[in-house]
């Protein structure tokens, strides 16, 4: 039975109060809270809360955050003029709801601190320009196309393409580097969590990261509140705590989902998709919440996944998302399935603040990289049609295969930006099509990424791996001359030398 202790204290301290007189699932109307602010935390008294959605004189409409079932005369008081969530550094290594409460059996929220969900993003004065780079520990994604600490990059993709390992690997990557993780699950399935919730503590990541999990089949309110609640929780360890943030939304596709039924049940007139007209700014005053603090130099970055089923990135949420962020990175489901891992599309991804957090070497690496394998594509094309092959096109073919080989990277392993870089250069090295034993070469740079501190230092290491894997190309010698044949052709000669003089 729920104590209504909290209920009573309420009402008698004056509070407003109301009943509720219609329903319809989680949309719930109230009569008698006149003067109530948008966007306040009701209480039920059944110990449910419901958030101030709209207000009409004396009749307000709440979404009703905890479930569907209330009963009609139910009585209704302002808790508190905002939404308020437990936030600080005691929510750091737990699995939460969005409105804080615990779900990993580790005993209850120690948090004293509240706060709203929907507050505003920095103003343009308050922030300062991006020049960190977010390592991944993933080589497609480091050396293509950088994450920049405080950036906001989309991660696109059809289901089942590889989008939950990277970011997987990219949270795991984060440790010792005194970052918190903050990971929004909206909408997933139970069999999807118990999978990353043991991927976290087998890596160690979960030390470092908040898990907030919003149960779709419990309610649609938490799954629309989820991700300004775990921004807020971000924001407190962001500007009250000095802490570098990254805040994963994992999934948008979902949370839009959950906010168009809401919606719907509201009554709003649906927009392009069925979505909401306010759909672009649900999602903008989100991410813009992110960035990099002029004071503090402290960063909040956000990654959110948009699902793309069929590969196809051009419907609404997506290039909404796409026209939100700095960039975006593209999963493949036809690479997955050829064996790419991890399946990131180059031709379409981008990030577009990547080139300010790299250096001089880094930059030369990244355009050679693109154009070597701009090269191997069209020297595989050529390769279909014809049989003989050029030096250069045998070259741009090796090269390939071999860069192909180093981006190959399974989820247990993770490389540093020093030892990208050595195991790349490396690759890039030679002139010639020589062969590279590039499994060796990967477990070599992680013992020799400790030397490199120079560009001489990256010059030497890169010159000794490649005379330990890379083999030498024997030249080609021009084949003897058959003896048979030597004679047959002067004979052929001899004959027509008399042909001619018989005919003078």
């Amino acid at each position: 039975m729920f104590d209504n202790s909290r209920f009573q204290t309420l009402v008698e301290a004056g509070n407003l109060t109301g009943e509720v007189v219609a329903i319809n699932r989680f949309i719930v109307e109230v009569k008698g809270l006149e003067g109530v602010r948008l966007g306040s935390q009701v209480l039920f008294e059944d110990g449910q809360r419901g958030m101030v959605r709209e207000a009409y004189g004396d009749r307000v409409i709440l979404y009703n955050i905890d479930s569907e079932n209330i009963l009609l005369g139910s009585l209704a008081v302002v808790e508190y003029d905002m939404l308020a969530i437990p936030v600080g550094p005691e929510l750091v290594g737990r699995v939460v709801t969005p409105m804080g409460l615990p779900l990993d059996g580790k005993g209850p929220i120690t948090a004293t601190k509240l706060s709203g969900i929907f507050t505003p993003a920095p103003g343009i004065m308050d922030r300062k320009m991006l020049d960190e780079q977010l390592a991944s520990g993933v080589t497609a994604v480091d050396s293509f196309f950088p994450i920049v600490l405080g950036q906001r990059i989309a991660i696109l993709g059809d289901s089942k393409s590889g989008k939950s390992t990277f970011l997987a690997q990219l949270s795991a990557n984060q440790q010792g580097t005194q970052r918190i993780v903050v990971y929004v699950l909206i909408g997933k399935r139970k069999v999807d969590i118990e999978k990353l919730l043991s991927e976290l503590e087998r890596n160690g990541s979960m030390e470092h990261t908040i898990v907030v999990l919003a149960n779709i089949f419990d309610s649609l309110t938490q799954s629309y509140i989820a991700p300004y609640a775990a921004a807020s929780m971000a924001e407190e360890l962001w500007y009250n705590h000095n802490e570098d943030v990254i805040i994963i939304y994992d999934d948008l596709s979902s949370h839009a989902e959950a906010y168009r039924q809401l919606s719907l049940l509201q009554e709003v007139d649906p927009g392009r998709d069925s979505y909401p007209g306010d759909i672009f700014y649900t999602h903008s005053s989100l991410l813009e919440r992110a960035g990099k603090l002029l004071t503090t130099g402290k960063t909040m970055t956000s990654l959110p996944v948009v699902l793309t089923p069929n590969d196809d990135i051009t419907a609404y949420l997506s290039t909404n998302i796409m026209s939100i962020t700095d960039g975006q990175i593209i999963f493949d489901l036809g690479y997955f399935r050829k064996g790419v891992r991890p399946a990131v599309n180059a031709g379409l991804s981008v990030s577009r603040v990547g080139g300010q957090a790299q250096t001089k070497r880094q930059k030369r690496l990244s355009t050679a990289l693109f154009k070597s394998l701009a090269h191997y594509h069209q020297a595989e094309e050529f390769s279909h049609f014809s049989s003989q092959l050029s030096k250069e096109t045998k070259r741009d073919l090796t090269l390939g295969t071999h860069l192909y080989a180093a981006l190959q990277q399974p989820p247990d392993q993770l490389f540093s930006l020093v030892e990208q870089q050595l195991m790349l250069e490396t690759i890039m090295l030679p002139d010639d099509d020589r062969a590279i034993d590039v499994p060796g070469l990967k477990q070599a740079v992680k013992t020799r990424a400790a030397d490199a501190k120079t560009e001489e230092d990256y010059d030497q290491i890169e010159k000794e791996l490649l005379d330990q894997f890379g083999a030498k190309v024997l030249e080609e010698k021009p084949a003897l001359p058959n003896p048979e044949e030597q004679m047959t052709e002067q004979n052929n000669k001899a004959d027509k030398k008399s042909k001619k003089e018989k005919k003078k």
